[in-house]
């Protein structure tokens, strides 16, 4: 339990001469209803709420001068806290902070520089009941009647309970305040202007004209065209050269053809003619002899007929009947 110089009494300021930054302080003073010197009412029916509602969030609330967190800070501009409010806690009806200063907080306090704290809360706009703090200022002109509770005349210090359906659609959580929807709605406007001018301004390093993009297409277009055509006249001329070597059968033609299309083919095929063997005497297709005067078969004609598996009046036969056709 605190010691009565830990806390403020109700009514006095943060300290006497001399003495030291109290570690507990009056927050909100005893509801059910709270009344400022300025006219404007709120309640506060168990103050217990605020306690669980703080220990939920997890964080501790910031203590600054002259509410700088929601005056500065909302114009981008330093706000350091003197102090932070590490705990809560509810005694008989009021709300009571525990709070770390740190030196600029101690030594404005223990000084008499600032004698009165002002607390910041959200609370519902329609039944007024305090719903969370969200921080505290160190103030010389409080608004509550007791030792240093809501500046006065700065209406929006008390911080009405934002839409959920507004947080939900700005990722935020649902006990978020109006100041972190204005710095979510900024974070948005600022992604939107750097896509914006990422639209206008595209990085060449990453993106190219279409038009640059069409004609590279079209010049690899023709390029593998023309490789292609290269190709297959480098293929037929390897395999007819086999085939007049002997080294693989004219009806095979087709098949080597195919074979050397494929990806490594055509390196593979020379590898292997340059290394295949004479399987049928040479075609001589390049410089085919005629055909005998007497009917008697060649020895090309003889040839054919070894690779084709025929006899040699099979083979006179099918010819004659050719020439009768």
């Amino acid at each position: 339990m605190a010691t009565p110089n830990d806390i403020l009494l109700p009514g006095l300021a943060l300290n006497v001469e001399g003495s030291a930054a109290p570690e507990w302080v009056q927050l909100v003073p005893a509801g059910p209803s709270v009344e400022g010197r300025d006219g404007r009412r709120w309640t506060m029916a168990d103050p217990a709420l605020i306690v669980d509602a703080f220990e939920r969030h997890g964080a501790d609330l910031p203590v600054d001068f002259e509410h700088a967190t929601q005056i500065k800070g909302a114009r981008g501009e330093a706000a350091p806290a003197v102090g932070w409010i590490k705990a809560l806690e509810a005694r008989n009806g009021s709300l009571w902070g525990r709070v770390d200063w740190n030196a600029e907080g101690a030594s404005a306090v223990a000084s008499r520089a600032y004698r009165y704290l002002s607390p910041v809360f959200r609370f519902d706009p329609v039944t007024k009941a305090v719903l969370t703090m969200v921080s505290a200022g160190l103030t010389n002109a409080p608004n509550l009647h007791l030792a240093a509770l809501n500046r006065a005349h700065i209406p929006d210090m008390e911080i009405p309970a934002m839409d959920p359906a507004v947080l939900q659609a700005l990722g935020l959580k649902p006990d978020a305040t109006a100041a972190d929807a204005v710095v979510a709605i900024n974070r948005l406007q600022e992604a939107q202007a750097t896509a914006l001018n990422a639209a206008r301004h595209p990085d060449p390093e990453a993106w190219v004209p279409r038009a640059d993009h069409q004609l590279a297409l079209n010049r690899i277009t023709a390029f593998e065209t023309a490789e292609k055509v290269r190709t297959d006249r480098e293929a037929e001329a390897l395999v007819d050269a086999a085939i007049a070597e002997g080294k693989i059968a004219p009806v095979s033609r087709d098949y080597h053809l195919a074979t050397c299309r494929a990806e490594g083919g055509l390196e593979r095929f020379r590898a292997y003619a340059a290394s295949a063997p004479v399987i049928a005497a040479p075609s001589g297709l390049g410089a085919k002899a005629p055909a005998r005067a007497d009917g008697r078969l060649t020895a090309e004609d003889l040839a054919v007929c070894r690779m084709l598996g025929m006899a040699e009046d099979e083979f006179a036969a099918a010819r004659a009947a050719e020439k009768q056709e």
